[in-house]
């Protein structure tokens, strides 16, 4: 009755702006999201407005029971009508007539690839922006072998991607070889391809060989070394662990695990100067070698354990004279082992002339070896573990970089976003049949039935863990002939002319809705802001403001084949 009365008080004549402030109270006593006089959102109100004039005018007063048939692989047409007669079964109104369309859902499991294909009713198409769409990720990227130092690369994802997405995109960044692959991790975890990256991840890489994929992993967790004589603190880990693999030769004492470390932290080692080396030192050489014994005298290298030198300074006749300066039995007494097979489990004193622990030699392909390095003082001071950290937290920087006015993108283009493929998300998980498991399943929708009136909404608002956000995207929409043909199965006629438009001004607190309405009659548009209404140029009403479209469906109904447009007319009034 209330819309009713609304209704009467638009169309009688006469010219009297009308406030419906008898409407909005008798709405929010059945919806009390929409009282007072704070911002409420114009879609979500017509979403109940719809709803609730459904339930008002549904045809069906006594709702029959339908049950739901499997699939049983039948053609997609046959499955269609049977979804839909059984929607009208139980509603059946002229807001199902309308205004109501089907569109066809896909579920593919990632795992079994169990296919599931459902058909659904919508009243209104919710269109994502392309700002909305991808995320800008800033991942470090670590070598494995020492080869180089670690690099920060900044790729743009989807939204919703998984691991495997990102491990692409960083793969193209870093020019990554046939012959290499990445993994990707966050801290003290392995993050597998199917995955979905989440918004608080924090992500590192690692570069390896292809030919180390059966090989079992070395996880280098880096903690800082206490003197035992301070009060017990907190574990304190230096950035993110390094990774790389067993070697399959050379590899059977502690010293052989530090000449593997050594190795990967080559790159962290802050490069001393010319004139920091002592010539005096030439004295010691003997064949070309200046060896640093350790405090206890015990002497034990070999050619393999000899770093290589940098070759800018080869040439420098101090350094010549100096030989190949080793640091590797110095070192040694920097940093100490203990190997475990679980990340917080019980890990054994790997000792540096003597045999590796057990678990060195039971380890299986892609196991896991944890190693936990303690650093002292000295060696926090002969690298750079800066280098260590990852400067940005993967997935926030996406929500981080400020707001920045975006190209104008057309409707098509949202709508293509919107029946794009992508993962459910972790808290919409889908139960797959085959599996018996809740998995995160692919999904793609398909436009299959579209209604006379088409109800558009532009998804302004963004929301996250981490921001909320408005969007001032410029979306180019067509005034005339939103030509959707090609994205239905059917051979109805599928094209539509635009009536109205419902503009947001502002931001997430707060802002100002105004409309652009198109008077059929005169074929003219007005603009609709509180009580002023006024003439608008049909130039003028396609703005960033624009929130909710109204789509009528224009049918070709003269013999002579012209569109006729008071079919549509007839339909918005009735």
């Amino acid at each position: 009755m209330a819309f009713g009365e609304l209704l009467r008080k638009l169309w009688e004549p006469g010219r009297q702006p009308f406030a419906p402030r008898g409407f909005k109270v008798r709405l929010a006593r059945f919806a009390p999201q929409f009282s007072g006089y704070n911002q409420h959102d114009s879609q979500e109100l017509l979403a109940f407005l719809l709803d609730g004039l459904h339930e008002d005018l549904n045809r069906v007063k006594l709702k029959p029971y339908v049950e739901s048939k499997d699939e049983d692989d039948r053609p997609d047409e046959e499955l269609a009508r049977e979804n839909w007669e059984n929607h009208k079964a139980r509603n059946d109104s002229i807001i199902v007539d309308i205004c109501q369309g089907q569109y066809k859902s896909t579920l593919v499991c990632p795992v079994c690839s169990k296919v599931s294909i459902t058909f659904d009713p919508f009243m209104y198409l919710s269109l994502p922006l392309p700002s909305t769409l991808t995320r800008t990720l800033s991942v470090k990227l670590f070598s494995t072998d020492g080869a180089t130092a670690p690099m920060t690369y900044t790729v743009t994802v989807a939204k919703q991607s998984r691991c495997k997405d990102v491990i692409l995109a960083l793969s193209k960044a870093c020019s990554l070889g046939e012959d290499e692959r990445i993994l990707l991790t966050e801290p003290f975890s392995i993050l597998d391809g199917p995955s979905l990256v989440r918004e608080e991840d924090s992500l590192t890489a690692h570069r390896l060989p292809k030919s180390s994929e059966k090989a079992p992993l070395l996880i280098f967790v880096n903690k800082r070394t206490e003197e035992d004589s301070l009060p017990k603190k907190p574990v304190r880990y230096l950035g993110s662990p390094l990774i790389t693999w067993v070697p399959e030769e050379n590899f059977r004492t502690g010293a052989d695990l530090y000449h593997v470390f050594e190795r990967i932290l080559q790159p962290l080692r802050k490069t001393p100067t010319v004139s920091s080396v002592n010539v005096e030192d030439a004295k010691h050489e003997e064949n070309g070698l200046c060896n640093h014994l350790s405090e206890d005298g015990e002497m034990g290298i070999n050619d393999n354990d000899i770093p290589n030198v940098n070759a800018s300074v080869e040439g420098n006749p101090q350094v010549k004279a100096f030989g190949v300066c080793n640091h590797f039995l110095k070192d040694q007494k920097l940093f100490q082992f203990y190997a475990g097979e679980e990340r917080f489990g019980a890990k054994v004193l790997v000792e540096m002339n003597k045999e590796l622990p057990d678990i060195f030699s039971r380890a299986r392909s892609n196991a896991h070896i944890y190693v936990e390095v303690n650093w002292p003082q000295q060696a926090l001071e002969e690298y750079d573990v800066k280098q260590l950290e990852t400067a940005v937290e993967g997935m926030r920087t996406g929500f981080a970089l400020k707001k920045q006015r975006q190209e104008a993108v057309s409707l098509y283009s949202c709508l293509e976003a919107f029946l794009k493929e992508e993962p459910l998300g972790p808290e919409d998980m889908w139960y797959c049949p085959s599996c018996k498991e809740h998995r995160q399943a692919s999904k793609k929708l398909d436009l299959w039935r579209l209604p006379d009136i088409l109800v558009v909404h532009l998804k302004r608002f963004s929301y996250s863990r981490y921001l909320k956000n408005k969007l001032d995207t410029f979306v180019e929409f067509p005034v005339h002939d939103l030509d959707l043909c090609k994205y239905i199965p059917q051979n109805d006629k599928a094209v539509y002319d635009l009536y109205a438009i419902s503009n947001h001004y502002g931001s997430m607190g707060g802002g100002h809705y105004t409309a652009y309405v198109k008077l059929l009659e005169e074929n003219r548009w007005y603009s609709f802001d509180d009580s002023h209404v006024s003439p608008v140029s049909e130039t003028d009403i396609m703005t960033p403001a624009a929130y909710v479209l109204f789509y009528c469906r224009v049918r070709n109904e003269n013999s002579n084949g012209y569109l006729n447009h008071g079919s549509c007319q007839n339909r918005v009034r009735n």
